[in-house]
């Protein structure tokens, strides 16, 4: 079966390290030469809550993209995404891009709208997929940040994960906070 190259965009806002790494670990599991962006933390845009840290993987999979959705539903339901009780959001993981794939696929739009409004995904995005090609627009990511004029606030965090770090020390010593 061929692989596809993918990227997902993944959040927490609650025990953020835990959730993260529980995540990422899931992802090992089913995914090939995943890559990581380093880790951001951002106040939160559409909701009440506290800061997040997001981070953006990429990854070549053999699954069809109804069916990564579908895993990956249930990697947030672990992570008690879906609880009644939950209070803000444990772990989300969404689709950013699938392969060069454009339009709506059972409702799961690519690329995803968010790549292009939300410095918390367009950057770490960029940082791992400089070159790659918005297959939407037509630029690559670099490109796309260095123009982006989107008014939200985030910066890198150190964060490790399996006992790397994934936030390089020159960007934590570059950010002015």
């Amino acid at each position: 079966m061929s692989l596809t190259r993918i990227f997902l965009g993944l959040g927490s806002n609650i025990d953020r390290e835990r959730h993260l790494c529980a995540g990422l670990d899931a992802l090992a599991g089913f995914l090939t030469d995943m890559t990581c962006s380093p880790v951001f933390e951002s106040h939160p845009v559409g909701i009440k809550s506290g800061p997040f840290f997001n981070l953006v993987v990429s990854a070549l999979t053999d699954l069809p993209l109804i069916e990564l959705d579908r895993r990956l539903k249930f990697i947030e339901a672990d992570n008690g995404r879906y609880a009644p009780d939950r209070k803000g959001l444990p772990l989300d993981i969404d689709v950013l891009l699938y392969d060069e794939h454009v339009g709506n696929f059972d409702g799961l739009v690519l690329p995803r709208a968010e790549i292009l409004k939300n410095a918390f995904v367009l950057w770490p995005l960029s940082l791992i997929a400089s070159d790659r090609v918005h297959p939407g627009v037509g630029v690559p990511f670099e490109r796309l940040w260095a123009e982006a004029q989107i008014d939200q606030k985030l910066w890198p965090v150190a964060f490790e994960w399996r006992g790397a770090p994934l936030t390089p020390d020159s960007l934590l010593q570059a950010s002015p906070l």
